[in-house]
């Protein structure tokens, strides 16, 4: 069975770019948020597999809204995906309870990678 996959990112070409890279990789995505407080919400609704994390968003940042997946579920598997390498981030992100980090433009292989460790 394929897993299901929530994708978070404000920039709508992002959120297409990825979701075209997993279902041609056989991955299910069962929904799309803009910021952080939509993907808390959807997560409720869904309960995704997996769900890849933009860090910089309106509203509700990426790494607030990982807690709060958290807090909704702890054993909720969330990659974070941002442009920016900053150490910083990545280190909260971590530390918050992602399990991977994707840096922008995505390559396809190493989103199918972490998408696959994730799965585990």
């Amino acid at each position: 069975m394929s897993k299901r996959i929530m994708i978070v990112d404000d920039a709508i070409f992002m959120r297409m770019k990825l979701k075209d890279i997993l279902e041609k990789n056989g991955y299910e995505v069962v929904a799309e948020a803009q910021n952080g407080a939509d993907a808390i919400e959807k997560y409720r609704a869904e309960r995704p597999d997996i769900v890849t994390m933009d860090i910089t968003m309106p509203e509700m940042d990426g790494i607030e809204a990982l807690k709060g997946i958290k807090r909704i579920d702890p054993s909720a598997k969330v990659i974070m995906c941002s442009a920016m390498g900053q150490q910083a981030m990545v280190m909260e992100a971590i530390q918050s309870g992602a399990l991977d980090f994707i840096v922008k433009p995505f390559e396809t292989d190493r989103v199918i990678d972490s998408i696959q460790k994730a799965s585990k």
